[in-house]
């Protein structure tokens, strides 16, 4: 049972996540879908850019370098000349002349970062020939292409192409909350008629007020659901309330016969022993019946319960069945504790610690300590492992020193049920050297 809980745990704190989270997730879905388009197209575009103006610009200048070539080939003697290209040529004689960032270049094309005229870095586009003359001599032509203004225009395109990923980006964001806002609005106001209608004994439907669509299928299927448990819990409680009623009646007539038979005079002793337990037993039923009806409604009864003097009674209780056990019980502390709740939810409450406690202590003491706020049951048995102690609440366990004792492991469950619905606490721990603290705090 405890593992099936701790499975649960996981599972549960998932669904709270994703609840929590739906409407973030919706706008983060368009924003990343808003930046995700916007971020391509912008990379599309700026690579479409660099690739068709390095295509144009290299191929220029190969044109103009073929062209200096076969011009120098033909006509050695007759100057060239350019619109838009800076460009020379130069043999091995001359070869000084060039600025030696250009002397080494291979052939092709080549991008070159340069001081300018204007004392400025400028970026050229330098395409190298080579060629020889008719009389065999060497030569090599170059053309060189300014593409600092191209260079700029790039970068204010990439500036342009970010500030439109975050404008767009943006937008996406704005849409994705405008959309998570009407697509988390219905259930947003079903979530809150859910919430008005805890406590309430007579929900009134959820359908009506939704449209037919996934929500209005939701609230739909809720309706049916909260009907089937309405039904579950009002056949529990009056078969609760059948059932304490049905028990409470023969108990009663126990009460009175036991009654008429301690006030007559010529009892033994015996006999009164046994009818005593008889009304002890009565006693404990009665309680036991109205702490579990109180528990199955969920229902906090009120009091003005005097704790010493239900201990005092309790441990009376235990006294007349001890047998042959060499147990002394007794309370110690000063008295004046009281609490608001019925003496049958505390007799229940601290009879199973008073009980458990005598159970398993063989000989020695059990002492009932009363402080300021709090009970304690100390015992002098075998103690309790922290396997014990882990699990000594959950429903159904016994502990390693249960042996072959009689119980189905439900009286310390039933406690901790009663301590959820007071809001007491209740704890048990090893002694110092043997036995148990059970702690009843209130």
């Amino acid at each position: 049972m405890a593992t099936a809980e701790r499975r649960r745990r996981p599972a549960a704190r998932r669904a709270a996540k994703f609840r929590h989270r739906l409407r973030t997730r919706i706008i983060l879905s368009f924003v990343l879908l808003s930046f995700g388009l916007t971020a391509m197209f912008a990379l599309a575009a700026w690579n479409l850019r660099s690739r068709l103006e390095n295509q144009l610009v290299e191929r220029t200048i190969q044109k103009e370098a073929d062209n200096l070539a076969s011009h120098v080939q033909a006509n050695p003697n007759e100057p060239p000349f350019f619109l838009v290209f800076d460009a020379r040529t130069w043999s091995a004689d001359n070869a000084y002349k060039v600025n030696p960032l250009y002397r080494d270049l291979a052939e092709g094309v080549h991008d070159i970062n340069q001081e300018g005229p204007d004392g400025t870095m400028h970026s050229y586009k330098v395409a190298l020939r080579k060629g020889r003359m008719k009389d065999g001599t060497e030569f090599t032509s170059l053309v060189r292409y300014d593409i600092t203004d191209a260079a700029k225009a790039g970068q204010k395109l990439t500036r342009w192409l970010i500030l439109a990923v975050l404008i767009f980006t943006a937008l996406g964001f704005l849409i994705g909350w405008w959309s998570a806002s009407r697509v988390m609005s219905p259930v947003s106001i079903l979530a809150q008629r859910l919430r008005d209608y805890r406590g309430s004994s007579d929900p009134q439907p959820l359908a009506p007020h939704f449209p037919e669509d996934e929500v209005g299928e939701l609230a739909k299927a809720l309706d049916d659901y909260s009907e089937r448990l309405t039904e579950v819990v009002q056949r529990d409680r009056e078969f609760n309330a059948d059932v304490s009623h049905e028990l409470r009646t023969p108990l009663a007539i126990i009460r009175g016969s036991v009654e008429l038979m301690l006030s007559r005079q010529d009892m033994d002793e015996k006999t009164r022993t046994r009818v005593l337990r008889i009304q002890r037993a009565e006693q404990q039923c009665t309680d036991l019946i109205s702490a579990l009806l109180l528990l199955s409604r969920s229902e906090r009864g009120h009091g003005n319960t005097d704790v010493g003097k239900v201990a005092e009674q309790l441990l009376d209780v235990h006294r007349a069945q001890l047998g042959g056990k060499q147990l002394t019980l007794r309370v110690e502390g000063e008295g004046g504790l009281r609490i608001d709740a019925p003496e049958a939810a505390l007799s229940v409450a601290l009879g199973n610690l008073i009980g458990n406690a005598v159970k398993y202590t063989q000989e020695g003491e059990v002492v009932v300590k009363l402080l300021q706020d709090a009970v304690q049951v100390i015992d002098s048995g075998p103690g309790l492992s922290e396997a014990d102690a882990a699990r000594l609440f959950e429903r159904g366990y016994r502990g390693t020193h249960a042996g072959q004792s009689q119980g189905g492991g439900i009286g310390l469950s039933i406690v901790s049920r009663l301590c959820s619905l007071y809001g007491w606490q209740v704890k048990v721990t090893p002694g110092q050297d043997k036995g148990v603290i059970a702690t009843l705090s209130f």
